[in-house]
């Protein structure tokens, strides 16, 4: 079975639904928010307060 390309680490609601994913191959970390499930999904890349992406070291 290959290896999942992106693994969710976080995820807060059941309605409103805000999740954390990384990227297995590059440690990049992604927010994902939807509002109420019915109105679309958005993912952008997570970044410090620098406004550099969160990297999750992939040892």
């Amino acid at each position: 079975m290959a290896k999942e390309r992106f693994v969710e680490v976080y995820n807060q609601g059941i309605v409103n639904v805000m999740k954390v994913v990384v990227d297995t191959e590059t440690g990049v970390n992604y927010v994902m928010g939807s509002h109420n499930k019915a109105n679309g999904t958005g993912m952008t890349v997570l970044v410090d307060g620098s406004g550099k992406p969160i990297v999750t070291p992939m040892d």
